[in-house]
């Protein structure tokens, strides 16, 4: 589905896979990394991690040692100690630590958001972090943003548009309850170009009969695969998964519906 915006997503395509916990997401979204860097070789891919738990991480092979909230504490530990100029001085610099947060990896960038941000917090300097996160984007052709449950961390502290927002929900009423919610925050608060669900870990297909996402498109049916069930138990690369495995051939066919594969 396709929204109007307001301003065009800078040349990146970046992508968001949200929805409620436990639905895959993670696996998701490393996987359409693994697809893109398949795809586009030339093309520069950068995987965000928004969620605390830093999933994604694991699903990619990616050891994080800096994350971004790292950075953000270290200016409010700076602030709080009463130095603020040496805390002006962080920030000027944080655009430049952020690039010691990145990882390099084959054919991909990876960086970690790290930890949510609490109430009561140093609201200035998230949203700074946050523009610095949008710059740093520019740099890259294709963003997937592994989001933590909801479109808020996705509006106010990664990004405040996306190309692509990916809605992930299981068979049940409480997966499609979500992402109906965040259908709903999205049209309010995030300027997107294309919206679409993916259905997975299905028990069977059949189940797809009794699934209604109102107006909210379904790309792919994933059933549930014990290969990748093995691979999250043992944190293996998804890159190792073959082309043949459910939730790669899911993936494939709602990157194309979206027209970010090519058909």
């Amino acid at each position: 589905m396709e929204k109007e915006i307001e301003a065009t997503v800078d040349n990146a395509k970046i992508i968001a896979v949200a929805g409620k916990g436990g639905v895959g997401k993670t696996s998701l979204a490393a996987v359409i990394v693994k697809l893109l860097v398949q795809a586009y070789p030339d093309k520069k891919v950068l995987a965000i991690d928004a969620d605390p738990a830093v999933g994604l991480s694991t699903a990619l092979g990616i050891q994080v040692n800096t994350t971004i909230d790292d950075i953000r504490k270290a200016v409010i530990s700076t602030v709080e100690d009463g130095n603020t100029k040496a805390a002006i001085e962080l920030l000027g610099e944080a655009k430049y630590r952020i690039y010691d947060a990145i990882v390099e990896a084959d054919g991909f960038a990876f960086i970690a958001v790290g930890r949510p941000e609490a109430e009561g917090c140093y609201c200035k300097i998230n949203s700074y972090l946050k523009d610095v996160i949008r710059v740093l984007s520019k740099n890259f052709d294709y963003v997937v943003i592994d989001g933590e449950a909801g479109i808020e961390q996705i509006n106010r502290r990664v990004m405040e548009k996306v190309s692509h927002l990916l809605l992930v929900t299981d068979s049940s009423k409480k997966g499609i309850q979500v992402i109906q919610t965040i259908r709903k925050v999205a049209d309010e608060l995030v300027m997107y170009e294309k919206l679409g669900a993916v259905a997975n870990r299905l028990p069977d297909l059949s189940v797809k009969d009794y699934m209604d996402t109102g107006d909210i498109p379904v790309l792919a049916y994933i059933r549930d695969d014990r290969n990748l069930a093995t691979f999250d138990l043992t944190g293996k690369n998804v890159f190792y998964l073959p082309d043949n495995a459910e939730i790669v051939k899911g993936a494939r066919e709602a990157l194309k519906k979206m027209k970010i594969l090519k058909a």
